[in-house]
């Protein structure tokens, strides 16, 4: 007879579900979509982090309902009790460590990345000694991108992180939840979260589908949102709730003025005529294109971009108003 120790038991049984999450994810062509082709590359962490997001996540990124692996059926609660008492160690160790990072990358300014920030920690960290939340964070602030980023956290803790492996399982996990750490000001819906929302909807591979404002399919359980519901999506979107409402059923906006008189502004509208598009700056926007099926960015200068607009719902800074009384004074001198 063949005994196993209970912790032996237990990862037969975290291995069978994360096996069963895995082939859930993986065994559907149109559940892996665009999105989702090496997840079971993935390291151990980033598993235990589509199994039970509730245990590991509580603490790390606010990650709401949604991020659930459906037909798991997995309880946060029974999960973290049935493990053993080192399992439950190292899960509290991530948990901590986890409140570091989110500290240290508010700190340094990079709020937005606190997600993967925590899913490099995960996935990557466990041989690594000594951590220091801090000069870990510093490695975010100073990266230009996510290349040099991989490349600069490889260098200083001696990984061997693979970059398109890696972007490939975030894009994944950003799909999953929507990133609470984008927010500047979750008490007013603004124009710099609404382009931070729109920055977030397009990093998370959100696809095109009409009548979506931002939801998960029940189909391939992949965000959606059409060209108008990527607005309305934030407007719709409570982030302490974190849940959709339905205050806003119909995109309402006002054409200001050509492009030449837009504001540098992020998050102001554009329009050409029947799309809009999300300003998110650096002569750079964000759209849903039912064209290409999801959310895509490009120049402002490539499109037929005819004019910039505001949404109703959306507070401006004084320069967006500013800009605005200037058009409307050109207008009264002509007339």
């Amino acid at each position: 007879m063949v005994r196993r120790e209970e912790g032996d038991v237990m990862s037969a049984t975290v291995a069978a579900a994360l096996k069963k999450a895995a082939v859930y994810i993986l065994g559907d062509e149109k559940k892996r979509g665009k999105l989702v082709t090496v997840v079971l590359s993935a390291a151990v962490g980033l598993l235990l982090l589509l199994c039970a997001p509730a245990v590991m996540l509580s603490s790390l990124g606010e990650v709401g309902e949604e991020a659930q692996v459906p037909e798991l059926h997995i309880n946060a609660d029974d999960f973290y009790s049935s493990l053993d008492s080192e399992s439950r160690q190292r899960l509290d160790d991530i948990r901590s460590a986890g409140n570091d990072i989110a500290n240290a990358m508010d700190e340094k300014g990079v709020k937005v990345q606190t997600i993967k920030a925590q899913l490099i920690y995960m996935s990557y960290f466990e041989d690594v000694q000594n951590f220091n939340a801090e000069s870990y964070a510093n490695l975010f602030a100073n990266a230009p991108n996510d290349s040099d980023l991989i490349a600069a956290i490889n260098s200083t803790y001696n990984l061997d992180i693979d970059y398109d492996e890696f972007i490939r399982t975030y894009t994944f996990v950003m799909n999953s939840t929507i990133n609470a750490f984008m927010f500047s000001d979750t008490s007013t819906k603004n124009c710099a979260d609404l382009a931070a929302w729109a920055d977030n909807a397009y990093i998370s591979g959100w696809g095109y589908m009409n009548g979506f404002i931002g939801e998960r399919s029940e189909t391939d359980r992949i965000r959606y949102a059409d060209n108008a519901g990527l607005v309305l999506g934030y407007l719709n979107y409570d982030p302490m709730e974190k849940v959709f409402d339905s205050a806003y059923s119909t995109l309402v906006y006002t054409e200001q003025g050509g492009l030449d008189t837009m504001p540098e502004v992020a998050g102001v509208g554009l329009f050409d005529g029947s799309k809009h598009g999300i300003y998110i700056g650096n002569n750079e926007m964000i759209y849903s294109s039912e064209a290409v099926g999801y959310i895509t960015k490009d120049f402002v200068s490539n499109g037929g971009w005819s004019s910039w607009c505001t949404y109703e719902g959306v507070d401006y800074p004084q320069e967006v108003t500013d800009a605005i009384e200037s058009l409307n004074e050109d207008s009264s001198s002509e007339n």
